[in-house]
């Protein structure tokens, strides 16, 4: 049950200016799917406010983050081990399994991936696993699909069947399994291949050559129900919805909430639990995008999450050409420079419909995007780095479930580098811009054509034409 407490409200503290410091340590607490249990998360936060904490961050694999001072973090750590809750510090040896579920009914229609597969799927995951697994549906773009190792998508035409990409660790190569599995088989499979993969890291760790018929050999996947690809999957084209704010979906509605710092109030995430309890509502998700949904919010109850968006004052309109954006995790270079580059595509009011922009920072990182922001350093002494520049790569036809591989600029200084980013967003647009209007002047009607003036109109047409001189001047 959920431990109860006096809860008098209160001024939000002032936000912390760094998501992280010296003596902070990052203590990672995974939610399977993003899929997150009200009263699992209450008491977590509870734990979290009792070792002074304010904040928590959501991160890009749909797991809770919280940053705790190194006095701080046994005591915590202590109430988390009573609670039974698995959690990390510093350290990322288990990954989240992430999905597609948040946006399931939200985002996605008419598909057999529906919620109790997942359950289902996620229920048959009883060991913990040590490489980075994707679960996508095949309809959407709204989760990426091939930043994990092993990743599972969903068929479109065999209903319970799965495509299976293998991403090898620190890679990017990308192997396209021959069969595809059934549903019941995924967790089996998914273990064969890491303890496969995880035996012989020479061959398949960290290693630019990592051969998938290799894998494929060594894999014996005789005990499973499998069928043969007939038909290679096409990846859809990438197509973020807006995720936030109230929306509609057949009888209920979706409350989709992005923090612009990455940084949720505690106080604020208790009362969202609070209320999901008693109002009986279906799910509270977290996403790649490091924001929250709340789905199944019925008419009548609508009411009660507006007040508490009004209590906090969360806003839930930002721009477009902001929610477009991956950032690295635990990267506070990152943040700034996506607040640097937000700033300057919005003074200019770029369009950025259809793009996904990442940020990245750190070598061998995966961050999902169309066009990948990377920082590079012209030296490093020990761990530290000097004197950055920027590239600019984009994802093959700009799709970010592509490997981000060409380059569109090179060696940017800071200084130009918003500018180039513009550019690079004109190219996508020139790039998906169809060959010919589809308004083309020879296709409008003969009668919808302007008439020359008559004799008759010679004259007003003259005064027409003055007046339009006069305006002009």
């Amino acid at each position: 049950m959920i431990k109860e407490q006096n809860l008098v409200t209160q001024l939000i503290p002032a936000k912390p200016r760094t998501i992280a410091m010296k003596n902070i340590n990052t203590i990672k607490v995974n939610f399977k799917g993003g899929i997150i249990p009200h009263v699992d998360l209450y008491n977590i936060l509870l734990a979290a406010g009792k070792s002074g904490l304010i904040y928590v961050r959501f991160g890009l694999r749909q797991q809770l983050l919280l940053d705790l001072e190194i006095g701080d973090l046994d005591n915590f750590t202590a109430e988390l081990d009573m609670l039974g809750i698995r959690y990390e510090v510093n350290d990322e040896e288990f990954p989240n399994i992430i999905s597609s579920y948040p946006a399931e009914e939200v985002f996605i229609m008419n598909t057999w991936l529906k919620a109790n597969v997942y359950h289902e799927i996620f229920e048959l995951f009883n060991y913990t696993p040590r490489l980075k697994i994707n679960i996508s549906d095949a309809s959407q773009s709204f989760t990426p699909m091939l930043t994990g190792n092993i990743n599972w998508v969903a068929s479109p035409a065999d209903p319970h069947f799965w495509y299976l990409f293998i991403r090898f660790p620190k890679t990017n190569i990308v192997y396209e399994w021959r069969e595809l599995f059934h549903t019941k088989n995924l967790a089996g499979m998914s273990l064969c291949i890491e303890e496969t993969i995880l035996q012989d890291k020479e061959k398949f760790y960290d290693n630019d050559e990592a051969s998938g018929d290799e894998l494929y050999a060594k894999v014996n996947t005789n005990d499973f129900n499998t069928k043969p690809v007939d038909v290679p999957l096409v990846l859809p084209l990438f197509n973020l919805p807006y995720y936030e704010g109230f929306n509609r979906y057949n009888d209920k509605y979706w409350l989709g909430i992005y923090r612009r710092d990455e940084l949720f109030s505690i106080q604020f995430l208790k009362e969202i639990c609070r209320l999901c309890l008693k109002t009986e509502t279906g799910q509270l998700c977290s996403t790649p995008w490091k924001s929250i949904i709340i789905k199944g919010i019925s008419e009548k109850n609508r009411k009660d999450w507006n007040y508490l968006l009004d209590k906090y004052q969360i806003n839930v309109r930002h721009a477009a050409n902001e929610l477009n954006f991956q950032v690295e995790d635990n990267s506070l270079e990152a943040l700034h420079l996506k607040q640097h580059l937000v700033k300057y595509l919005n003074n200019d009011d770029t369009r950025t419909f259809g793009i996904c922009i990442g940020i990245k920072t750190r070598k061998k990182s995966e961050v999902f995007s169309s066009i990948l922001v990377r920082r590079k350093a012209l030296f490093n002494i020990g761990k530290w780095s000097f004197f950055h520049t920027y590239d600019i790569l984009f994802a093959k036809d700009y799709n970010p479930n592509e490997r981000t591989d060409f380059a569109f600029s090179s060696d940017n200084p800071k200084l130009v580098l918003a500018e180039q980013l513009r550019r690079a967003i004109l190219s996508y647009y020139n790039f998906i811009r169809p060959k010919e209007a589809p308004y083309a002047e020879e296709q409008v009607a003969e009668t919808e054509k302007i008439k020359e003036p008559d004799d008759a109109g010679l004259e007003d047409a003259e005064n027409i034409s003055k007046d339009a001189t006069d305006e002009k001047d």
